[in-house]
């Protein structure tokens, strides 16, 4: 590292900040110098815990000199205006994912970021995780032959954790395929090699109450002849974690016991209003706030049950590592814990803005990820298979 810092501007002081803040606050390459936010008692907080400076809009944030990059973590259907306005003002952009809910609005992104001449990383999403990036680190080595099939399984209680009204509205970007496909379908399309090239797909929208997708199942075709599938449930019934040793997404332990409590916990809300405040008072700067001190028995974030067939193997990434199952032996591959959580993120921005290397998660690989998601939607919607045409093979 050459000892340079980013001097990096927050754009939403909401839920995906609160989860990004460990990572932000602690790296060393970073510096949070400004941020933009509606919310006055999110605005206080960042003042008091980075002694920065903070406003009410995105314009005000990225007309800020002092600011020479933009993790933008705003709602869904937000990302490509407030992209647009970051570029325009010649600022470096991480932009949360899903990258945006249109394909139209990803191209524009894109478009935008080349007239500017800046880059543009879509994150975070678990693709970013050290286990799944060793895991194509290892399929890149050829020892095991090509990729031949991929099987993704998550199953969680997303949707019964508190929600703005507009996340429970798909054409807004609610429901499970564009919050939680767009980690899915990355990593499948990662371990992949990029170029998927067709989607059948169902989707499940169950409960009244939360009238969006909380479920889907997608058989996916690589154009080299892989074929992967790829399913989510955010009902809050089963939990995947369970594969996982009971260590959950965040790659902390879980307590199994605590069954039901999202469903629980929401039935304090007797209406949308109460229910969106509730998610705002847990957020940064809300009166049920909790800072996250990066316990020590913290393990590699993970995003449900993802297992490679190759030739010669399979291969599970974990919590711990990789485990590989090859023709005589099985074993695991340990990675270690990097200290501060996501680092692989600041891994890629840095690379980005301070060495100018093009990133891995692009505005184009994004965008194929969305395609996909969109075609998830798509297919459930015409009962058909559908074929793409945005894709892209990963990166060398």
């Amino acid at each position: 590292m050459s000892g340079r810092v980013i001097r990096l501007g927050v754009a939403g002081l909401g839920r995906a900040f609160t989860l990004m803040l460990p990572t932000l606050a602690a790296d060393r390459r970073l510096q949070l110098v400004a941020a933009a936010d509606p919310r006055a008692e999110g605005r206080r907080q960042f003042e008091t815990d980075f002694g920065a400076r903070s406003y009410e809009t995105v314009e005000a944030l990225c007309a800020d000199s002092d600011v020479e990059a933009v993790y933008i973590a705003t709602p869904h259907q937000l990302h490509a205006h407030h992209v647009g306005i970051a570029a325009a003002h010649g600022k470096h952009v991480l932009v949360e994912k899903p990258m945006a809910i249109t394909l139209a609005e990803c191209a524009a992104m894109i478009e935008a970021s080349r007239r500017a001449g800046i880059h543009l990383i879509v994150g975070h999403s678990h693709s970013f995780n050290a286990p799944i990036l060793h895991t194509r680190r290892l399929i890149a080595r050829g020892a095991f032959g090509p990729v031949r099939m991929i099987h993704a399984l998550n199953y969680t209680d997303y949707m019964y954790r508190p929600r703005r009204p507009e996340e429970l509205v798909t054409a807004q970007g609610g429901g499970v395929v564009f919050s939680q496909g767009a980690h899915q379908i990355d990593i499948v399309r990662l371990l992949g090699g990029g170029q998927v090239q067709s989607v059948r797909a169902a989707t499940g929208a169950w409960d009244p109450s939360r009238p969006t997708e909380g479920a889907y199942a997608a058989f996916l075709t690589f154009a080299d002849g892989a074929f992967a599938s790829a399913t989510y449930s955010g009902f809050a019934h089963f939990d995947s974690d369970e594969f996982c040793d009971w260590i959950g997404e965040m790659g902390l332990p879980k307590d199994p016991s605590r069954y039901g409590a999202a469903r629980k916990a929401l039935q304090q809300a007797a209406s949308a209003s109460e229910e969106a405040e509730i998610k705002a008072a847990r957020n940064y700067g809300g009166k049920s706030y909790v800072a996250d001190n990066l316990p020590s028995s913290r393990l590699h974030q993970h995003f449900g049950t993802i297992i490679v067939s190759c030739d010669r193997a399979d291969l599970r990434p974990t919590p711990q590592g990789v485990v590989v199952y090859d023709d005589v032996q099985t074993r695991l591959e340990t990675i270690p814990v990097p200290a501060v959580p996501r680092s692989e993120v600041i891994d890629e921005l840095y690379d980005a803005v301070v060495n100018d290397r093009t990133p891995l998660h692009s505005g184009e690989w994004a965008m194929a990820t969305m395609e996909v998601c969109l075609a998830i939607l798509d297919s459930q919607r015409t009962r058909s298979e559908i074929a793409l045409k945005h894709q892209m093979v990963l990166p060398e």
